[in-house]
């Protein structure tokens, strides 16, 4: 890091806390805080630059990030040995900070070069999948699309691959939410446009029918999918004879694509943060945010998720909200949560996780603060369920589990065809059919594993950049990646087995 700049980080004049930049030692002097560091303090975490007695509130971001357990005097350590989550009134304040949207003329909005399906979706990558109804038919399908590995496709050059998505469940009880989710989930990925065409592949007789799913979701069979089942085909081996000979005959057809100039408005983005670090919500977050508004203003769309992970950060994003209509479906979620939590002996403060805390984040509500960065400034227009497909342009928000794996499939199979991942531990993702760019929150993660990251997102701790520098950054590489420039994760082959459609009920 520049040493020339301040050790630690104030983000807001009436915080009571301020961010170390790097280690800070015994001892050592805060410039601009007038306090001197009691203990070492690791980079990342949190120094008090006041007295803050017992149950006042700890304040970050100008917003409460917990309440001290014991007293804390200027220049302490403020981590998770003094200080705790409580509950406290939020005013919800539903649309007061909607603004009008500045939009870019039509005639000057930004572009991509990206692919339109006959039925006019648009795809940023040209895979053929094979999806499976339960997880009895998971091996089948990987061994079908093991087939086309290597230079199985050299002779078709515009197929991005053939991809098995498998996952754990699909029967043992599925049923209500549970089998709504699964179905919801793997009809996303069929009607996809990052697909050019699918297999369906079931054992038989699971819960989660072929026909009963393709009814319930309005999937027709056609000559770009195929659903059929172990059991009826005649067993493994045959079935996987039968998946390699159609996938052969859809290759050709799949090739015939070609890109085209489109408008940035056709793009939209999954936002999501994993192995979180103190620096998400002043690096990566802010300027994901950044991007995010800038392909709003574009005319496209970006799409927020993690309920889990904003709460405590609810009341920003519902005075955002263009109707109250909107912010109540958030709110219903969030309400939902404490619900769920509570039924199986759980609690919403229970994140942040081991190494989220190791990276300088002491409370949920802290995390959630950084985190809700990603979704920028503009207002909020809709609200969606799991795995919905997302029909609204503009910030949008969907409710999934804070699970990486798990949110991201559900924005996926919402019809997100490009992703940006902002990480500060260093996750290591990807998310076929759709391209994942990582963002990293630092930059000595980012030099550390910079065979994983896309972009260094540090230089704006390191004071070599602004957010809305970053931000222009962020876009600019979006673009370029759905025209076909490819993520890091995608030049190392991740992503296949990251999709992970979020399981809700009992297993019986």
């Amino acid at each position: 890091m520049t040493r020339t700049q301040p050790s630690t980080i104030r983000l807001h004049q009436n915080d009571n806390v301020v961010v170390a930049r790097d280690d800070i030692a015994q001892g050592s002097n805060i410039a601009g805080e007038t306090v001197a560091a009691m203990v070492m303090v690791p980079a990342g975490h949190k120094i008090a630059t006041q007295a803050i007695a017992k149950d006042e509130p700890v304040r970050k971001y100008d917003q409460i990030i917990g309440f001290a357990s014991s007293d804390i005097s200027p220049g302490d350590h403020v981590h998770t040995h003094n200080v705790v989550v409580r509950d406290f009134d939020r005013d919800y304040m539903y649309g007061a900070d909607v603004t009008p949207v500045d939009f870019i003329p039509e005639h000057e909005r930004a572009t991509f070069q990206g692919i339109r399906r006959p039925d006019g979706r648009i795809a940023t990558r040209n895979f053929i999948g094979v999806l499976t109804s339960v997880n009895c038919s998971a091996t089948a399908a990987r061994m079908i699309a093991d087939a086309f590995r290597g230079d199985a496709l050299a002779d078709f050059p515009n197929v991005d691959g053939v991809v098995a998505l498998t996952h754990d469940y699909g029967c043992g009880g599925c049923a209500g939410i549970g089998l709504n989710y699964i179905q919801r989930t793997i009809s996303g990925y069929a009607k996809h446009p990052n697909f050019a065409a699918n297999l369906l592949l079931g054992l038989g007789c699971e819960a989660n029918q072929i026909g009963a799913m393709m009814e319930a979701e309005k999937l027709n069979p056609s000559d770009k999918l195929h659903a059929f089942t172990i059991q009826d085909t005649g067993g493994t081996a045959a079935t996987v004879e039968r998946g390699i000979g159609l996938i052969r005959e859809m290759l050709a057809d799949a090739n015939r694509v070609e890109r085209v100039t489109l408008p940035a408005s056709e793009l939209i983005l999954g936002m999501e943060c994993g192995g979180s670090d103190a620096y998400s919500g002043i690096s990566a977050n802010p300027a994901l945010g950044a991007a995010a508004d800038i392909l709003v203003r574009h005319g496209g769309t970006a799409c927020l998720a993690e309920t889990p992970e904003i709460f405590g950060a609810e009341h920003l994003l519902t005075r955002r909200a263009v109707s109250r209509e909107v912010g109540e479906k958030l709110i219903e979620h969030i309400h939902w949560w404490g619900d769920y939590t509570k039924a199986l002996g759980a609690e919403m403060n229970n994140n942040p996780s081991p190494g989220n805390k190791a990276g300088g984040l002491t409370t949920i509500l802290e995390k959630s603060l950084g985190a809700a960065a990603k979704g920028g400034t503009t207002n909020l227009v809709d609200v969606y369920p799991y795995a919905e497909k997302i029909t609204k342009k503009g910030f949008v928000f969907m409710n999934t589990p804070g699970y990486d794996p798990a949110s991201i499939t559900g924005m996926v199979a919402g019809g997100a065809n490009i992703s940006c991942f902002t990480t500060g531990r260093g996750s290591v993702f990807g998310c076929k059919p759709v391209p994942c760019l990582k963002l990293a929150t630092n930059t000595t993660m980012y030099d550390r594993m910079v065979g994983d990251m896309d972009i260094n997102c540090g230089r704006i701790v390191d004071a070599e950049a602004t957010i809305p520098q970053m931000g222009q950054e962020i876009f600019d590489l979006i673009l370029a990646t759905a025209s076909g420039s490819q993520a890091k994760s995608e030049l190392l082959g991740i992503g296949d087995d990251e999709f992970v459609p979020w399981t809700v009920g009992a297993i019986l």
